[in-house]
Protein backbone atom coordinates (compact mmCIF):
# COMPACT_ATOMS: atom_id res chain seq x y z
CA UNK A 1 0.00 0.00 0.00
CA UNK A 2 2.94 2.29 0.25
CA UNK A 3 5.16 3.77 -2.39
CA UNK A 4 7.56 6.69 -2.38
CA UNK A 5 6.78 8.54 0.82
CA UNK A 6 6.58 6.00 3.66
CA UNK A 7 3.16 7.19 4.80
CA UNK A 8 1.46 7.36 1.41
CA UNK A 9 -1.75 5.44 1.11
CA UNK A 10 -3.16 3.43 -1.75
CA UNK A 11 -6.88 2.79 -1.40
CA UNK A 12 -7.89 -0.83 -1.92
CA UNK A 13 -10.64 -1.70 -4.47
CA UNK A 14 -10.94 2.02 -5.15
CA UNK A 15 -12.65 1.94 -8.53
CA UNK A 16 -14.85 -1.05 -7.66
CA UNK A 17 -16.12 0.46 -4.39
CA UNK A 18 -16.81 3.91 -5.83
CA UNK A 19 -18.62 2.32 -8.83
CA UNK A 20 -20.64 0.22 -6.39
CA UNK A 21 -22.09 3.41 -4.85
CA UNK A 22 -23.75 4.17 -8.20
CA UNK A 23 -23.00 7.87 -7.69
CA UNK A 24 -25.24 10.60 -9.10
CA UNK A 25 -23.82 14.09 -9.13
CA UNK A 26 -26.14 15.86 -6.71
CA UNK A 27 -26.33 13.02 -4.15
CA UNK A 28 -25.22 12.97 -0.51
CA UNK A 29 -22.61 10.34 0.36
CA UNK A 30 -20.80 9.13 3.45
CA UNK A 31 -17.19 7.98 3.56
CA UNK A 32 -17.42 6.19 6.91
CA UNK A 33 -13.66 5.64 7.20
CA UNK A 34 -11.82 8.67 5.79
CA UNK A 35 -8.28 7.34 6.42
CA UNK A 36 -6.11 9.45 4.14
CA UNK A 37 -8.90 10.42 1.78
CA UNK A 38 -8.36 8.12 -1.21
CA UNK A 39 -12.01 7.08 -1.46
CA UNK A 40 -13.22 10.59 -0.58
CA UNK A 41 -11.18 12.08 -3.43
CA UNK A 42 -12.72 9.63 -5.90
CA UNK A 43 -16.27 10.28 -4.62
CA UNK A 44 -15.81 14.07 -4.80
CA UNK A 45 -14.54 13.72 -8.38
CA UNK A 46 -17.85 12.05 -9.29
CA UNK A 47 -20.04 14.69 -7.60
CA UNK A 48 -21.37 17.90 -9.14
CA UNK A 49 -21.25 21.25 -7.31
CA UNK A 50 -24.64 20.28 -5.79
CA UNK A 51 -23.33 17.04 -4.29
CA UNK A 52 -22.21 16.51 -0.69
CA UNK A 53 -19.74 14.17 1.03
CA UNK A 54 -19.61 13.65 4.79
CA UNK A 55 -16.65 11.71 6.14
CA UNK A 56 -16.08 10.10 9.54
CA UNK A 57 -12.89 9.03 11.27
CA UNK A 58 -11.80 8.60 14.88
CA UNK A 59 -8.08 8.94 14.12
CA UNK A 60 -6.79 12.49 14.82
CA UNK A 61 -4.19 12.00 12.05
CA UNK A 62 -7.00 11.34 9.56
CA UNK A 63 -8.74 14.53 10.67
CA UNK A 64 -5.48 16.41 9.99
CA UNK A 65 -5.17 14.73 6.58
CA UNK A 66 -8.69 15.94 5.69
CA UNK A 67 -7.37 19.50 5.50
CA UNK A 68 -6.54 18.71 1.85
CA UNK A 69 -10.29 19.22 1.20
CA UNK A 70 -10.68 22.30 3.45
CA UNK A 71 -11.53 24.53 0.46
CA UNK A 72 -14.15 22.15 -0.94
CA UNK A 73 -17.60 23.31 0.21
CA UNK A 74 -19.07 19.91 -0.68
CA UNK A 75 -16.97 18.19 1.99
CA UNK A 76 -17.36 17.87 5.77
CA UNK A 77 -15.61 15.56 8.24
CA UNK A 78 -16.74 14.48 11.70
CA UNK A 79 -14.19 13.31 14.30
CA UNK A 80 -16.25 10.34 15.46
CA UNK A 81 -16.39 6.61 14.95
CA UNK A 82 -18.63 5.58 12.05
CA UNK A 83 -20.70 3.52 14.52
CA UNK A 84 -22.16 6.88 15.65
CA UNK A 85 -23.07 8.10 12.16
CA UNK A 86 -26.86 7.89 12.62
CA UNK A 87 -26.74 10.13 15.72
CA UNK A 88 -24.42 12.61 14.01
CA UNK A 89 -26.44 12.74 10.79
CA UNK A 90 -29.74 12.97 12.64
CA UNK A 91 -28.52 16.28 14.10
CA UNK A 92 -27.96 17.47 10.52
CA UNK A 93 -31.47 16.35 9.52
CA UNK A 94 -30.07 13.72 7.17
CA UNK A 95 -31.53 10.47 8.53
CA UNK A 96 -32.86 8.44 5.61
CA UNK A 97 -31.48 10.95 3.09
CA UNK A 98 -28.07 9.47 2.26
CA UNK A 99 -27.47 8.07 -1.25
CA UNK A 100 -24.49 5.88 -0.39
CA UNK A 101 -22.27 4.77 2.48
CA UNK A 102 -18.76 3.41 1.94
CA UNK A 103 -16.85 1.58 4.70
CA UNK A 104 -13.21 0.58 4.29
CA UNK A 105 -12.55 -1.42 7.45
CA UNK A 106 -9.48 -2.23 9.51
CA UNK A 107 -6.23 -0.39 9.88
CA UNK A 108 -4.89 1.90 7.14
CA UNK A 109 -1.43 1.82 5.61
CA UNK A 110 -0.26 5.07 7.24
CA UNK A 111 -1.36 3.70 10.61
CA UNK A 112 0.68 0.54 10.01
CA UNK A 113 3.64 2.43 8.60
CA UNK A 114 3.87 4.98 11.39
CA UNK A 115 5.87 3.18 14.06
CA UNK A 116 4.67 5.57 16.78
CA UNK A 117 1.11 4.19 16.47
CA UNK A 118 2.18 0.71 17.56
CA UNK A 119 0.10 -1.26 15.02
CA UNK A 120 3.01 -3.00 13.32
CA UNK A 121 5.21 -5.79 14.64
CA UNK A 122 7.72 -4.98 11.88
CA UNK A 123 8.64 -1.56 13.26
CA UNK A 124 9.71 -0.70 16.79
CA UNK A 125 7.32 1.69 18.48
CA UNK A 126 5.27 2.15 21.64
CA UNK A 127 2.65 -0.55 22.09
CA UNK A 128 -0.40 1.67 21.53
CA UNK A 129 -2.73 0.37 18.76
CA UNK A 130 -5.54 2.86 19.45
CA UNK A 131 -7.29 4.23 16.36
CA UNK A 132 -8.26 7.28 18.42
CA UNK A 133 -5.17 8.25 20.41
CA UNK A 134 -7.18 10.82 22.40
CA UNK A 135 -9.16 8.25 24.41
CA UNK A 136 -9.28 4.69 25.72
CA UNK A 137 -6.69 2.21 26.95
CA UNK A 138 -3.56 1.43 24.94
CA UNK A 139 -2.47 -2.13 24.15
CA UNK A 140 0.47 -1.69 26.55
CA UNK A 141 -1.82 -0.71 29.45
CA UNK A 142 -4.22 -3.57 28.72
CA UNK A 143 -1.47 -6.21 28.44
CA UNK A 144 0.05 -4.96 31.70
CA UNK A 145 -3.12 -5.54 33.69
CA UNK A 146 -5.41 -8.03 31.91
CA UNK A 147 -6.12 -11.50 33.22
CA UNK A 148 -4.21 -14.32 31.45
CA UNK A 149 -7.48 -16.01 30.47
CA UNK A 150 -8.83 -12.78 28.94
CA UNK A 151 -5.66 -12.23 26.94
CA UNK A 152 -5.83 -15.83 25.65
CA UNK A 153 -9.48 -15.40 24.67
CA UNK A 154 -8.86 -12.14 22.78
CA UNK A 155 -5.93 -13.66 20.87
CA UNK A 156 -7.90 -16.81 20.01
CA UNK A 157 -11.24 -15.17 19.20
CA UNK A 158 -10.19 -11.97 17.43
CA UNK A 159 -6.77 -13.09 16.18
CA UNK A 160 -7.92 -16.61 15.25
CA UNK A 161 -4.60 -17.75 16.75
CA UNK A 162 -4.53 -21.38 17.87
CA UNK A 163 -1.59 -20.82 20.23
CA UNK A 164 -3.45 -18.08 22.12
CA UNK A 165 -3.07 -19.81 25.50
CA UNK A 166 0.70 -20.22 25.15
CA UNK A 167 1.13 -16.61 24.01
CA UNK A 168 -1.01 -15.27 26.88
CA UNK A 169 0.98 -17.36 29.37
CA UNK A 170 4.26 -15.99 27.93
CA UNK A 171 2.96 -12.39 28.19
CA UNK A 172 1.91 -12.79 31.83
CA UNK A 173 5.19 -14.56 32.77
CA UNK A 174 7.25 -11.83 31.11
CA UNK A 175 5.39 -8.88 32.68
CA UNK A 176 6.09 -10.20 36.19
CA UNK A 177 9.76 -9.39 35.58
CA UNK A 178 9.77 -6.57 33.02
CA UNK A 179 6.96 -4.55 31.42
CA UNK A 180 6.25 -5.07 27.70
CA UNK A 181 6.45 -1.56 26.30
CA UNK A 182 7.24 -1.84 22.59
CA UNK A 183 5.89 -3.61 19.52
CA UNK A 184 9.16 -5.46 18.91
CA UNK A 185 9.33 -6.71 22.51
CA UNK A 186 5.86 -8.21 22.09
CA UNK A 187 6.64 -9.62 18.62
CA UNK A 188 9.84 -11.32 19.86
CA UNK A 189 8.02 -12.76 22.86
CA UNK A 190 5.30 -14.21 20.55
CA UNK A 191 7.97 -15.61 18.22
CA UNK A 192 9.50 -17.51 21.15
CA UNK A 193 6.09 -18.71 22.40
CA UNK A 194 4.74 -20.09 19.10
CA UNK A 195 5.97 -23.68 18.67
CA UNK A 196 5.01 -24.14 15.01
CA UNK A 197 5.65 -21.35 12.51
CA UNK A 198 3.55 -20.58 9.42
CA UNK A 199 5.98 -20.07 6.58
CA UNK A 200 3.79 -17.41 4.94
CA UNK A 201 3.00 -15.35 8.04
CA UNK A 202 5.00 -13.73 10.83
CA UNK A 203 4.11 -15.54 14.09
CA UNK A 204 2.89 -12.22 15.60
CA UNK A 205 0.43 -11.42 12.78
CA UNK A 206 -2.67 -12.96 14.33
CA UNK A 207 -1.95 -11.83 17.89
CA UNK A 208 -1.43 -8.22 16.82
CA UNK A 209 -4.68 -8.38 14.84
CA UNK A 210 -6.56 -9.80 17.83
CA UNK A 211 -5.27 -7.21 20.30
CA UNK A 212 -5.93 -4.35 17.86
CA UNK A 213 -9.53 -5.48 17.18
CA UNK A 214 -10.16 -5.78 20.92
CA UNK A 215 -8.54 -2.44 21.92
CA UNK A 216 -10.61 -0.59 19.30
CA UNK A 217 -13.81 -2.60 19.70
CA UNK A 218 -13.74 -3.04 15.93
CA UNK A 219 -16.35 -5.79 15.60
CA UNK A 220 -18.85 -3.97 17.83
CA UNK A 221 -18.14 -0.79 15.86
CA UNK A 222 -18.92 -2.70 12.68
CA UNK A 223 -22.17 -4.18 14.05
CA UNK A 224 -23.37 -0.73 15.15
CA UNK A 225 -22.06 0.92 11.99
CA UNK A 226 -23.97 -1.44 9.67
CA UNK A 227 -27.23 -0.75 11.54
CA UNK A 228 -26.49 2.99 11.49
CA UNK A 229 -25.84 2.87 7.73
CA UNK A 230 -29.23 1.26 7.22
CA UNK A 231 -30.87 4.11 9.19
CA UNK A 232 -29.15 6.90 7.27
CA UNK A 233 -29.61 5.49 3.75
CA UNK A 234 -32.60 6.47 1.63
CA UNK A 235 -34.48 3.79 -0.35
CA UNK A 236 -32.31 2.91 -3.36
CA UNK A 237 -29.21 4.08 -1.45
CA UNK A 238 -26.15 1.85 -1.61
CA UNK A 239 -23.97 0.34 1.11
CA UNK A 240 -20.46 -0.76 0.07
CA UNK A 241 -18.17 -2.45 2.62
CA UNK A 242 -14.55 -3.50 2.16
CA UNK A 243 -13.31 -5.96 4.79
CA UNK A 244 -9.87 -7.43 5.30
CA UNK A 245 -10.33 -10.57 7.37
CA UNK A 246 -12.88 -13.33 7.79
CA UNK A 247 -14.33 -12.03 11.09
CA UNK A 248 -15.36 -8.73 9.47
CA UNK A 249 -16.47 -10.30 6.22
CA UNK A 250 -18.67 -12.85 8.02
CA UNK A 251 -20.38 -10.05 9.95
CA UNK A 252 -21.05 -8.04 6.79
CA UNK A 253 -22.26 -11.09 4.85
CA UNK A 254 -24.59 -12.14 7.68
CA UNK A 255 -25.97 -8.61 8.10
CA UNK A 256 -26.81 -8.30 4.39
CA UNK A 257 -28.34 -11.78 4.38
CA UNK A 258 -30.51 -11.13 7.46
CA UNK A 259 -31.69 -7.76 6.18
CA UNK A 260 -32.60 -9.20 2.77
CA UNK A 261 -34.53 -12.22 4.08
CA UNK A 262 -37.63 -10.55 5.45
CA UNK A 263 -39.70 -11.86 8.33
CA UNK A 264 -39.27 -15.51 9.28
CA UNK A 265 -42.58 -17.19 10.20
CA UNK A 266 -43.03 -20.67 11.71
CA UNK A 267 -43.56 -23.25 8.92
CA UNK A 268 -47.20 -23.92 7.97
CA UNK A 269 -48.51 -20.44 8.88
CA UNK A 270 -50.82 -19.01 6.23
CA UNK A 271 -48.87 -15.83 5.41
CA UNK A 272 -48.73 -13.74 2.26
CA UNK A 273 -45.54 -12.88 0.40
CA UNK A 274 -46.29 -9.27 1.36
CA UNK A 275 -46.08 -10.14 5.07
CA UNK A 276 -42.79 -11.99 4.50
CA UNK A 277 -41.35 -9.06 2.54
CA UNK A 278 -42.51 -6.45 5.08
CA UNK A 279 -39.24 -6.67 7.02
CA UNK A 280 -36.84 -6.81 4.08
CA UNK A 281 -34.54 -3.81 4.31
CA UNK A 282 -31.74 -4.60 1.84
CA UNK A 283 -31.00 -6.53 -1.29
CA UNK A 284 -27.51 -7.81 -2.08
CA UNK A 285 -26.04 -6.38 -5.30
CA UNK A 286 -23.95 -8.93 -7.20
CA UNK A 287 -21.43 -11.27 -5.63
CA UNK A 288 -18.52 -10.45 -3.33
CA UNK A 289 -15.81 -8.59 -5.27
CA UNK A 290 -12.11 -9.42 -4.82
CA UNK A 291 -9.16 -7.32 -6.01
CA UNK A 292 -7.70 -8.06 -9.43
CA UNK A 293 -4.40 -9.96 -9.80
CA UNK A 294 -2.86 -6.69 -10.97
CA UNK A 295 -3.97 -4.84 -7.82
CA UNK A 296 -2.64 -7.52 -5.46
CA UNK A 297 0.63 -7.56 -7.41
CA UNK A 298 1.00 -3.79 -6.94
CA UNK A 299 -0.32 -3.73 -3.40
CA UNK A 300 0.25 -6.78 -1.23
CA UNK A 301 -2.11 -5.49 1.47
CA UNK A 302 -5.05 -5.74 -0.93
CA UNK A 303 -4.88 -9.51 -1.21
CA UNK A 304 -7.28 -10.35 1.64
CA UNK A 305 -9.81 -7.62 0.81
CA UNK A 306 -13.46 -8.34 -0.07
CA UNK A 307 -16.10 -5.84 -1.18
CA UNK A 308 -19.80 -6.52 -0.55
CA UNK A 309 -22.55 -4.27 -1.85
CA UNK A 310 -26.23 -3.93 -0.91
CA UNK A 311 -29.07 -1.57 -1.76
CA UNK A 312 -31.71 -0.27 0.63
CA UNK A 313 -35.25 -1.25 -0.31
Amino acid sequence: MTSGHPLQHQSVLLEESVNALNIHGSGIYVDATFGRGGHSRAILAALSSQGKLIAFDRDPDAIKASEQFADDKRFDIIHQAFADMSDALEQWGLLGKIDGVLMDLGVSSPQLDDASRGFSFMREGPLDMRMDTTRGMSAREWLASADEQDIAQVIKEFGEEKFGKRIAHAIVSQRQHTPINTTTELAELIDRAVPVKDKFKHPATRTFQGIRIYINGELDQLRHGLKAALQVLKPGGRLAVISFHSLEDRLVKRFIKEQSQGKVFPPGLPVTQEQIDADKALKAIGKAIKPSTEETRQNVRARSSVLRVAEKL
